[in-house]
Parts: structure tokens; C-alpha cells; sequence
């Protein structure tokens, strides 16, 4: 956050015709965004933002920090207004343009603490769980970041979840605070990314090797993560240009950014995959 303090702080350039300002909606998201402690600034959208922003000198740049509700609301609003950490859902697309995909995550699954690995047993298929059996046996509830995409199957199954499937929080900080309740034993199974997870559980004094992490059946390895912008046409021309700067990035550097939140285990397929998808993303 280092680099997006300063600038934010550069007086706006003089010019014969003023530029529209453009709001970088910000929130604390690890391990992509960063706002503090030891590792503040470190995440990959900490690192992309300051070259979006360098190379889009046509705007007045403002950052804007907000949660998670705060900032959906404003992308429905007339503003010009983006946020650089998104998953596209066909819902969303409605009321926000999305940028091709500007950097890749490891896939959503779920995490459990080794002594009850026999809660997920009987869900396992070929070493992926079978989120729409679990979540329709209604024998454990699942914990979710409340209003969070999780891609459009996962959102899909959770959509079609029986009354009292889920276990919604709301706070900010939602993931850890259901780390939290696992680890008193209030919840045994918790839905989310691998890295945040881990990023989470290291705050809480949890070790990886407490936790076992399954991918969802059908999903995927991995997903992509988009800027999105309001649904306008100041919005609309903001994708274009950033589609154009997507294609600049060093999306080695910035993939190393995000591997690094990974074991080792996952994190050399993890920078051989991406690399293999950004090559043929600069092929089309």
C-alpha cells in the first residue's frame, strides 16, 4: 500500500481539458490486498494497481477505501467507479463491465480440521468434495463470507442450499472470525479460497497442519480475477483502456506475488498454469 499512499498523494496534473476522476474502490483483502501488519502492500493487487494507474494518465485517480457492501453499492451508482479485485458471475455482469482477466486464483473449497475429516468422507469424489451432497445431507452447516462470490457454480449450489445449510457472517472480518468458531469447534466446515485461508489462519495462531483444504467437484483448479467497473459509458471506455494496459502487465512478477501465498505443493502448478493461460490470453 506503500506505492498507492504516494500516489494518491500527487496534486493532479494541470491540463487544458480536466480529466474525469476515477474511484479504485480498495478493501482489505488477503492475501491480494494488504492494508496492514508485517506484510502490509505485499499482495498482488497492491503491486498491480500503481502500474493500472500509471499507465491510465487520462484520469484523476482517487482510492477509496470501503467494505465489501459499501463498495457493491457504489458500482451501482453513476460514478465512475472500479474495483480491481472481482469475480465475474453472468449477475453481476448486468449491473458492472468487466476487464478480461487480470490475474488467476487458486479455486474456492473447504477447509476442516483433521480431526474431523470424517465429516467430509462420505462427500468425497476422487479427492474433491461434493459440495451440492453436502450441502443437502443438512447434517453439517457450512461457514460463508455473507454476500461473497465464490464463482458462478459455487454461488449456484449455495443458492440451491436447503434452510439452515449455511452459516452467513458479516463482519469485516468475516473469514477469520469463522477460522475462529472452527477452531472452538462451533463449525466444522468452512467454504473459501486456500491462501486466504491460510493468510487468516496464521493471524490466529492456526497451522497449516491443523487444517486440510478439498477442492469443490466441478470447479476447476483455478479462476480468474477481473476489474470491474460501473455499467456506464465513462465505465464501459475505463475497460477498454485497461484491457489495453492488462496485456503490459509482467504477469510473472505479479503471479510470483500471489504464489507466494501458497504451499509449495500447490504453488509450482500453480505459476506453470498461469503462465500457460496469460501466453494464450496474449494470443487472441
Amino acid at each position: 500500500m506503500a506505492a498507492l499512499a504516494l500516489l494518491a498523494g500527487l496534486p493532479p496534473t494541470v491540463s487544458a481539458h480536466p480529466k474525469e476522476t476515477l474511484i479504485w474502490l480498495l478493501r482489505d483483502l488477503p492475501p491480494t490486498m494488504i492494508f496492514q501488519g508485517p506484510k502490509k502492500g505485499q499482495g498482488i493487487i497492491d503491486q498491480m494497481l500503481p502500474l493500472l494507474i500509471a499507465g491510465l494518465p487520462q484520469y484523476n485517480h482517487t482510492l477509496m477505501r470501503v467494505n465489501r457492501a459499501r463498495g457493491m453499492q457504489m458500482l451501482h451508482e453513476a460514478s465512475l467507479t472500479c474495483d480491481p479485485s472481482l469475480i465475474w458471475t453472468k449477475e453481476r455482469e448486468q449491473w458492472i463491465a468487466f476487464s478480461d482477466p487480470a490475474f488467476r486464483a487458486v479455486s474456492n473449497g473447504l477447509v476442516i480440521r483433521q480431526e474431523d475429516l470424517p465429516v467430509l468422507e462420505p462427500f468425497l469424489v476422487g479427492g474433491e468434495v461434493d459440495l451440492a451432497a453436502l450441502l443437502a445431507s443438512g447434517d453439517k452447516k457450512v461457514g460463508v463470507v455473507a454476500e461473497r462470490s465464490y464463482g458462478q457454480l459455487v454461488d449456484a449450489l449455495l443458492r440451491q442450499s436447503p434452510p439452515g445449510a449455511l452459516t452467513p457472517h458479516y463482519g469485516n472480518d468475516a473469514l477469520g472470525s469463522l477460522l475462529q468458531m472452527q477452531r472452538l469447534g462451533r463449525l466444522q466446515v468452512v467454504l473459501g479460497y486456500w491462501p486466504e485461508i491460510r493468510y487468516q489462519a496464521e493471524l490466529k495462531n492456526i497451522t497449516d497442519e491443523q487444517l486440510v483444504f478439498y477442492p469443490i467437484k466441478g470447479t476447476g483448479p483455478y479462476l480468474s480475477g477481473h476489474i470491474g467497473c460501473s455499467n456506464t459509458p465513462q465505465g464501459r471506455q475505463a475497460i477498454s483502456e485497461i484491457n489495453r494496459l492488462l496485456r503490459t502487465l509482467p504477469h510473472d512478477r505479479l503471479d510470483r506475488l500471489y504464489g507466494d501465498w501458497l504451499d509449495p505443493q500447490r504453488r509450482s502448478d500453480y505459476l506453470e498454469a498461469t503462465k500457460a493461460f496469460f501466453e494464450q490470453q496474449a494470443q487472441r
